[in-house]
């Protein structure tokens, strides 16, 4: 089975365009953050560090503390396919954060997001 090219990108390759995405709708680079914390239970050194290594989004996901209890929470349409039904693990992991940062870009309270 092919590897997707989006699981061997490195994340500091697409991060700067999240924090663009979020910023140019008034939200801010720690609210981003806080999404990243909340689903990966990363923490702000770790996650710079991670970006510092271009770690791929295989290894972000793989390696992550732990995945939110309540990611089954998050559900909707990303890319024309609904999160819930993506069959790949990691595909849908990555879906997920794609899900959150849109959901955060749209002005949706961040506790909203955090499915609080």
């Amino acid at each position: 089975m092919k590897k997707e090219n989006i699981f061997a990108m490195p994340l500091a390759s697409v991060y700067p365009h999240y924090v663009k995405k979020v910023e140019s709708k008034g939200r801010s680079q720690q609210e981003l953050e806080a999404v990243f914390f909340w689903l990966t239970g990363y923490d702000v050194v770790a996650l710079q560090k991670l970006l510092d290594n271009k770690t791929s989004f295989e290894d972000f996901f793989e390696k992550a503390p732990q995945l939110n209890p309540n990611v089954s929470k998050i559900t909707g349409v990303i890319c024309g396919y609904r999160v819930e039904e993506i069959e790949d693990p990691l595909m849908q992991k990555i879906r997920y954060l794609d899900k959150l940062v849109d959901e955060l870009a749209k002005g949706k309270a961040l506790e909203k997001i955090l499915r609080k």
